[in-house]
């Protein structure tokens, strides 16, 4: 390897260790206040407020990272095993899974995350843009079961929101605030195949 070379790796390690920390950082300060400070996310992750702005361009840049650090985390790249799973209620089954997953990664932090996005437009529009996905893929597993009701794309998309997994990771006894919410996707699974016509056990 060249000094060159060796020198340009040296550097986009440090870059992403920053925007690593700048990550982290925002998550927990999220977590803890329920809102989104650039200057006090830069303070907590030691680096410039231009720094934030030089790696994400924008308070909605770093919150779609923060989005994908959750996903990344939480296993959202198993999402594409539904989509070629042959039994559709296998698939759909996987569908519910893995979204109990990724909401269980950061319950507190996606918590504020989704009650900021109803008061911040900017935020809103991110997570917007997330449920849209995941609204498309609902569309497509639902599609394929057998004698789904007209509404089934509607209800996957309802049933798979983390605030359904969050109420009921909370009634199965993982406390409210904190807890797992993989706890609530056996609920999850039993009120989806109920809603959209399936058999009640899972295959």
């Amino acid at each position: 390897m060249s000094p060159r070379s060796y020198r340009m790796g040296q550097r986009q390690a440090e870059v992403d260790e920053t925007r690593a920390r700048i990550v982290a950082a925002a998550r927990a300060h999220l977590a803890e206040t329920g809102g989104v400070s650039l200057d006090a996310v830069a303070r907590r992750a030691d680096v410039a407020r231009a720094t934030v702005y030089y790696q994400f361009g924008s308070k909605a840049g770093l919150l779609e990272a923060v989005c994908d650090a959750l996903a990344a985390q939480g296993g959202m790249a198993r999402l594409a095993e539904a989509f070629t799973l042959a039994d559709p209620w296998a698939a759909v089954d996987r569908f519910v899974e893995v979204m109990g997953g990724f909401w269980a990664v950061d319950r507190v932090c996606t918590r504020r995350l989704r009650a900021l996005a109803a008061l911040d437009e900017e935020v809103g529009r991110v997570i917007a843009d997330r449920d849209a996905r995941r609204r498309e893929g609902a569309a497509v597993l639902s599609g394929r079961l057998p004698s789904a009701p007209p509404d089934a794309a509607g209800l996957l998309f309802v049933l798979t929101a983390f605030e359904t997994y969050d109420a009921l990771a909370t009634e199965a006894g993982a406390p409210d605030g904190g807890g797992d919410l993989t706890a609530a996707t056996p609920a999850v699974t039993r009120l989806v195949r109920a809603a959209l016509g399936g058999p009640a056990e899972r295959s």
